[in-house]
């Protein structure tokens, strides 16, 4: 289950109107939910072949555009297959790397994912610039009783969620040997 907080660069230029988002939150994207339950499925979904096999697994969405420039905040709850402990789920968060970075590739961010400690924490002014907006940051990592856990994320959605990830992505299929 997640609910995004979506910042208005999102919505591209012209964008929402200010007198709609300034001191509101506009509780509906058009096509988003879908989009994000769907792409889930396939991020965590694994090759077959010639396509992606989706991940198995039920997914629910709920996106809001909020008053904040840059920055989108998905508060996750999350029932896993595996028992694992707060710990284990905090080194993985925090010991995870790619193939960018054992690349060393220029715009891969060293951590692509920052697990902060503190209780307040991701926030968008204070944490979507990370790693030069390239890396994802996760906190608030606890209990549900409801799922297993739940947990909040932020990553910078015009550098990591569209420019900085298509650079990336062609500097990855460059040094495959991808690209010409």
């Amino acid at each position: 289950i997640a609910t995004t907080m979506q910042a208005i660069s999102g919505a591209g230029y012209p964008g929402v109107p200010s007198m709609d988002i300034m001191g509101n939150v506009i509780p509906f994207i058009g096509g988003e939910e879908g989009k994000m339950e769907i792409e889930t499925q396939k991020i965590m979904g694994e090759f077959a072949g010639d396509h992606i096999e989706p991940l198995p697994a039920k997914m629910s969405a709920h996106c809001n555009r909020v008053p904040v420039v840059d920055g989108h905040t998905v508060a996750v709850s999350v029932g896993l297959r595996e028992k694992v402990t707060l710990k284990d789920l905090i080194h993985a968060y925090e010991t995870y790397t790619s193939l960018p970075q054992k690349k060393k590739l220029p715009s891969a961010p060293k951590k692509p994912v920052l697990y902060m400690h503190e209780e307040n924490r991701p926030q968008p002014r204070r944490d979507a610039g990370r790693e030069n907006g390239m890396s994802v940051t996760v906190g608030r990592l606890r209990h549900c009783p409801v799922l297993d856990y739940k947990f909040v994320c932020l990553g910078h959605n015009t550098i990591r969620g569209a420019a900085g990830a298509a650079v990336l992505n062609a500097e990855l299929m460059y040094s495959e040997g991808l690209l010409d």
